[in-house]
């Protein structure tokens, strides 16, 4: 067994210290020094004790907002190659009382690093799933799918299974309207834990959806082994096949093995009508989201879309 030190290093200044603080240093260097990878050395800078404590003020902050419902859900539309709105992705979105609208880039990385993404991402599941029940009982909107992200440490907690079929039970939401998202650096380890957990997820109707297709780690033996629905299209190279040959011949050909796999495509960050036809009309992707269709928006204004879409 090969061992690879992260080693963080503090050095004593001129002003009185104690050992204790100097060992705190210490720790903040290694865990810098992790972060950066294996066998690797870093020296304490007086910028990670500033981004600790931030961090501490934001993790205290989140506590908070998970406890007093500061927290909403935004809704991003997800379209077929006509136009018509047939689902949603849900993203997080944090007003804090005296500090506005807080980006998720901001908040999102320090619910992983401590933890809290576990009570953030089980309320998340718990009011799309809730939505989902709402809608099933309102024409127009009673076929609509919601797309849940799910971080790597949610989906790797043993009991992750059983939580998401409690809460469904509880929601009184068809699982066949419930999409979770994974991203491809899930698929790092533990391929045959990941397989099991969605087959028996699978079995009672959830749909999964690989996020960011292109970007990560996924090969073609874990795509043919995943039970998948969807490959999402990374929006970068979306972004791209307007100006790039290369882009135009990954979306094409992530378009048809998907197809080939019998899964579904959807192309994220759709933003020109060029895009638009050369992804739905040319290449017959099935599903596209997008600034083009739609920003994320509250739940009041999406439900207003559904109303209104008409096809493009």
């Amino acid at each position: 067994c090969r061992t690879s030190p992260s080693i963080g290093v503090a050095l004593f200044t001129d002003q009185t210290e104690s050992v204790d603080e100097l060992l705190k240093r210490a720790d903040m260097a290694m865990y810098q020094a992790k972060t950066a990878g294996r066998n690797t050395l870093r020296f304490f800078d007086p910028r990670m004790q500033a981004v600790v404590e931030a961090n501490a003020v934001m993790e205290s902050d989140l506590r908070d907002a998970l406890a007093q419902q500061q927290l909403s859900l935004y809704y991003q539309a997800q379209v077929v190659p006509e136009g018509r709105i047939v689902g949603a992705e849900v993203l997080v979105r944090w007003r804090h009382p005296s500090k506005g609208m807080i980006p998720p880039g901001a908040f999102i990385p320090v619910a992983e690093q401590t933890g809290l993404i576990l009570p953030l991402g089980q309320w998340v599941l718990e009011t799309a799933c809730r939505q989902i029940s709402l809608w099933s009982e309102v024409p127009g909107r009673c076929d609509l799918t919601i797309s849940v992200n799910v971080s790597a440490l949610q989906f790797r907690q043993p009991g992750f299974v059983a939580e998401v079929l409690a809460i469904l039970a509880q929601t009184g939401a068809n699982p066949q309207r419930l999409k979770l998202e994974l991203t491809e650096s899930l698929l790092v380890k533990d391929v045959e834990d990941i397989i099991t957990k969605m087959t028996a997820l699978k079995a009672r109707g959830v749909g999964f959806s690989l996020d960011d297709f292109g970007t990560g780690y996924s090969s073609l033996a874990y795509l043919s082994r995943l039970p998948l629905d969807q490959l999402k299209i990374d929006q970068g190279f979306v972004k791209d096949i307007e100006s790039s040959d290369n882009a135009v011949a990954i979306c094409a050909a992530t378009i048809s093995l998907a197809h080939s796999l019998r899964m579904k495509v959807v192309a994220e960050g759709v933003e020109t009508k060029a895009q638009q036809y050369f992804l739905g009309t040319v290449h017959r992707c099935d599903l596209m989201q997008g600034y083009l269709f739609s920003r994320p928006v509250p739940l009041a204004e999406f439900e207003q879309l559904t109303q209104s879409h008409a096809p493009m």
